[in-house]
């Protein structure tokens, strides 16, 4: 199964979590300092709450696919690759709290989108174990986002 995800950088964490706990009616499926994540079997969903700046309004951060394997992350590179959009690979990257591999590409209006699949669970956000949820998307990767 492979599923749409939507990563939101949110000022109040704790109130986004209390509000998407009433929205989809379903506890968090991991939750780290400045970090939540809900993954909503329907409609299928992967929503991810990253901790901004305090005052902040909510803005969307990136959009991604979470897809099964890394052979579906391969297969997603070639075909955009293919149809001419340049991509961005990163392989066994710890990022969000988790090892993965993925793909970037941007849309035409420089939105961010991976293709991503979760290999392993990490206790870090991202690679450097300094870095916290309102630094690693923006300090770490090229594209300015992780998942």
């Amino acid at each position: 199964m492979s599923r749409v995800q939507l990563a939101l950088r949110v000022a109040d964490l704790e109130a986004s979590i209390a509000f998407y706990r009433k929205l989809f009616g379903a506890e968090p499926a991991k939750r780290r300092p400045g970090y939540a994540n809900f993954a909503i079997a329907e409609p299928p969903l992967k929503l991810v709450l990253l901790e901004g700046e305090a005052g902040q309004e909510t803005v969307m951060d990136h959009l991604g696919v979470e897809v099964e394997s890394t052979e579906q992350v391969a297969e997603a590179t070639e075909r955009l690759s293919a149809l001419g959009l340049f991509t961005d690979v990163q392989t066994d990257t710890t990022c969000c709290y988790a090892v993965q591999d993925k793909v970037w590409v941007h849309g035409p209006g420089q939105e961010p989108w991976e293709v991503y699949v979760v290999k392993d669970d990490s206790t870090t956000y991202g690679a450097d174990p300094e870095l916290s949820p309102a630094t690693c998307c923006t300090e770490t990767t090229p594209t300015g986002c992780c998942s």
